[in-house]
């Protein structure tokens, strides 16, 4: 049975005034284990950079661009997985020994399923991660982000929580969504 939840992901307070998107996220776990994702982005997007189609390839600086994040870890241990995806339907991941440490290796997971779509106010990324993509825990601590790249190149972050200072996706105080086999609680 799959367990869902809406959320509605939070614009960081430094943001340049020309991004007022409003951006949804609706994470499912799926009956496999699997962990299904909607991102909406909503409002202008004329003014936005849009990634064009590419092959769904593993690619790397994502985040310098519009792209969708989650960041996943387990409780009591300070390692996570990070997974950037972008409308293009390139995708990076990466795994942490702790904050901003990164692990010698990512670990080798199947490549997630990405469909992406746009009208001039809706951009719609629809990610799914096979099982074997997620850490194995029976509780997981998701941080759920977007990135926005305006025509101008400056950048605008949303996430669920935004600890203080600037906008770090990395920091365990914006992994605030807890995933365990029951479903996602906040």
């Amino acid at each position: 049975m799959a367990h869902e939840v809406h959320v509605e992901l939070a614009a960081h307070p430094a943001n340049p005034a020309c991004f007022t998107q409003r951006i949804d996220v609706s994470p499912t776990r799926t009956a496999t284990g699997g962990l299904k994702l909607g991102y909406a982005v909503r409002g202008p997007l004329d003014r936005l950079r849009i990634p064009t189609p590419r092959a769904p390839v593993s690619a790397t600086k994502l985040w310098q661009h519009t792209c969708c994040e989650i960041f996943i870890g387990t409780a009591g241990d300070p390692s996570y997985r990070e997974f950037n995806f972008s409308p293009s339907c390139q995708w990076a991941n990466y795994d942490f020994l702790d904050y901003r440490q990164r692990a010698p290796a990512a670990v080798h997971c199947a490549p997630p399923q990405i469909q992406a779509s746009h009208t001039e106010d809706l951009l719609q990324l629809d990610v799914m991660l096979a099982p074997e993509a997620l850490p194995a825990a029976d509780a997981l601590h998701i941080a759920l982000a977007v990135v926005l790249e305006a025509d101008d190149g400056s950048l605008g972050y949303w996430a669920l929580a935004h600890p203080a200072g600037p906008a770090d996706f990395h920091q365990r105080g914006g992994f605030t969504l807890t995933l365990d086999p029951t479903g996602f609680h906040s």
